[in-house]
């Protein structure tokens, strides 16, 4: 039911009465029909009681750019932050904006305003400039926005253009609107309550079919009774029960159907398709809709051969387990919708326990009597109801396992790695740290990989002064020995000769400024790269050098286990970084001293590594077991208990 619209009668039509505005709110607060409709009304209303040229309602939607959504507005974009806004309802009504017809000016203002109108929550009136308008001018246009709350927070903002400057007309317009944005609530709160009307509708009709389900003093005639009600209520032409019965279904109970047989071909179609359900244990719909997750061959091929139908598998759970299926069909022009379905679905939950302790309560003595020596077995030979003998049996195979059983005996320990052979570099002279290449960790080939330099820049200065002060030397003895004055030569050559032992001791020192590991190996300790300027003395320790092949492990053997270590057993250990990589070991020392680790005494046990991984760095830790034998599990697992027990009760 629409409001009146504003449109000029055509000639021929006769008059009728106006509706006068207590009307229009009677028409609105009992308006049912769709959500697009009312909104037009609703904005058609308003705008006569507040004598709005037009009125939008949006909805703001996050976006960088024009057309970021279908059924959006962007913004004018003269210098404004990009917005844009759905359009829910707009009147009077308006074609679609394009790139040829953009939207109203009052229409962009507004959806570039929506996004502050609903981050402030209230009321804000804009105004709107003409290009004609002069420099000064008050606006002759006006756009009111105000916020639909909901709860605390906005859902939209209304928009309405007025053609007036005077405040007057707008505050009154203001009051009016505000005064009606209350019956969108309304219309909203009518919504909610025809929703949950439906739901009990639903669920009303799911009882009546459990209700007659329930009246029925057997499976066969409750089984019919369900098939029967569910085709009535959903309008199906047959509806049909299966139950689970070993591996397969069988078919129990077609609506409107006394008799049939499982050689008739419809039957077994049907079973085909209750057991396509059943293993997939999902609802199954036939025709599938789009995406559709499961497999619908069975159902396919009943719809087509005893159809064409449309097709709804429902399984049937019982404790959680599917024990059965129900299946409707109807004609191919009634689709299920998902009011349907979830009615369906729900009637299944609420009949499928009832029917199912019918199906096992109604069976002949036979299948009876077989359903319950099986249960009998079970409490005799099953995991249910059989705590004393699981008891007895666990306790005697215990006993047998413990003692009779054996498994290695094995002494756990925590080990890390140390270097076997250690290089220490020191300063070869008193100098400055002038440069350091390498970390500690880092690997250094012997010979090439420069770690360190010193600074040589007074050495160099130095050597410079000699080479200069023996080659002016050698000159002198070149004129006079041209001049023949030989003695002077002589001196000469002197100073020269007496200059070489210093420019050797200086291009050595030289040399030896770049520091070098005479072995390949990993760096152990060296990381100076902050005492980059110091000053070093020499024999001061620099680098400690470890070659990687000279390692070796120590274990930190408990007090209690170091008794059963013997030199030359063998074992296994795993690094904390490789835990999935065993190291083979053999045991060298014992350290006959005991040291404390964290409140408790530990033996270092020597062991030699029979392979080193390239992996492995010295100071890795990890944890060791060093094999002692095989003994029966209930001493391994009972050792320690006897021993405090020992301690405990010795006198």
């Amino acid at each position: 039911m629409a409001l009146e619209q504003h449109q000029s009668p055509a000639p021929a039509a006769p008059a009728r009465t106006p509706l006068t505005l207590l009307d229009l709110v009677e028409q609105l607060s009992r308006f049912e029909g769709p959500p697009d409709l009312f909104l037009r009304s609703l904005l058609a209303f308003q705008c006569r009681i507040a004598a709005a040229g037009a009125g939008a309602i949006l909805r703001s939607v996050p976006g960088n750019a024009p057309g970021s959504a279908p059924g959006t507005v962007p913004g004018n974009g003269q210098g404004q932050p990009a917005s844009s806004a759905e359009v829910l309802a707009v009147f009077p009504p308006m074609p679609a904006p394009t790139a040829n017809a953009p939207p109203p000016v009052w229409l962009s203002q507004a959806a570039e305003s929506a996004a502050a109108v609903t981050a402030g929550g209230k009321t804000v009136i804009v105004p709107l400039r003409r290009a004609s308008d002069l420099y000064g001018q008050p606006a002759g246009q006006h756009l009111m926005l105000l916020p639909l709350h909901s709860g605390t927070s906005v859902r939209g903002v209304q928009a309405f253009y007025f053609d007036t400057a005077e405040p007057t007309i707008l505050g009154r317009a203001q009051e009016r609107l505000e005064l009606t944005v209350a019956l969108l609530s309304l219309y909203e709160m009518r919504l909610t309550l025809q929703a949950r009307g439906e739901d009990l509708r639903r669920l009303q009709r799911a009882m009546e079919v459990l209700s007659a389900v329930n009246d029925c003093p057997n499976f066969r005639g409750a089984a019919m009774a369900a098939c029967n009600q569910v085709a009535s209520r959903w309008n199906a032409h047959r509806v049909s029960l299966g139950v689970l019965r070993g591996r397969y279904v069988h078919l129990q109970a077609l609506s409107h159907t006394e008799k049939f047989t499982r050689k008739m071909r419809l039957v077994q179609d049907i079973e085909s398709a209750m057991e396509e359900c059943l293993d997939q244990d999902v609802e199954i719909l036939y025709p599938p809709p789009d995406g559709a997750p499961y497999i619908s061959r069975a159902a396919a091929e009943l719809s087509t051969r005893q159809g064409p139908a449309t097709l709804a598998c429902m399984p049937l759970r019982r404790m959680g387990k599917v024990v059965g299926v129900l299946a409707v069909e109807r004609s191919p022009d009634q689709p299920f919708n998902l009011g349907e379905i979830e009615l369906l679905r729900v009637t299944s939950d609420l009949v499928a326990p009832r029917l199912i302790d019918r199906f096992e309560t109604d069976r002949w003595f036979g299948a009876r009597w077989a359903a319950q020596s099986k249960e009998a077995l079970a409490t005799l030979v099953g995991p249910t109801h059989t705590w004393a003998k699981a008891t007895a049996a666990g306790v005697f195979l215990a006993i047998a396992f413990l003692t009779l059983f054996r498994g290695a005996d094995r002494v756990r320990a925590d080990f890390d790695v140390q270097p076997i052979e250690l290089r220490i570099l020191s300063a070869p002279f008193d100098g400055i740290l002038h440069e350091v290449d390498v970390d500690p960790g880092q690997t250094v080939v012997g010979g090439q990989t420069v770690l360190a330099k010193l600074d040589t820049t007074e050495l160099e200065l130095s050597l410079h002064q000699a080479q200069l002060e023996q080659s002016q030397a050698r000159q002198e003895a070149d004129i006079a020995l041209r001049d023949g004055k030989m003695p002077d030569r002589e001196i000469a050559l002197r100073r020269a000769d007496k200059s070489q032992p210093v420019i050797d001791q200086l291009q050595f020192r030289i040399d030896r400024a770049a520091i070098r590991s005479p072995v390949d190996g990993i760096v152990m300790q060296g990381d100076l790269k902050r005492q980059i300027g110091a000053p070093v003395k020499q024999g001061d320790t620099l680098f400690e050098v470890a070659p990687p092949q000279s390692l070796r492990a120590e274990l930190l053997v408990p007090e209690h286990r170091v008794s059963d270590v013997k030199v030359g057993q063998h074992g296994q250990l795993a690094a904390t970084s490789h835990p999935g990589h065993y190291i083979s070991f053999t045991v060298e020392r014992i350290d006959p001293v005991a040291e404390v680790r964290e409140t408790r005494n530990v033996f270092r046990v020597r062991v030699k590594l029979d392979e080193v991984p390239s992996w492995l760095r010295p100071g890795m830790e990890g944890v060791a077991k060093i094999d002692i034998g095989r003994r029966a599990f209930g001493y391994l697992w009972t050792r320690e208990l006897v021993n405090w027990l020992r301690m405990k009760l010795w006198i």
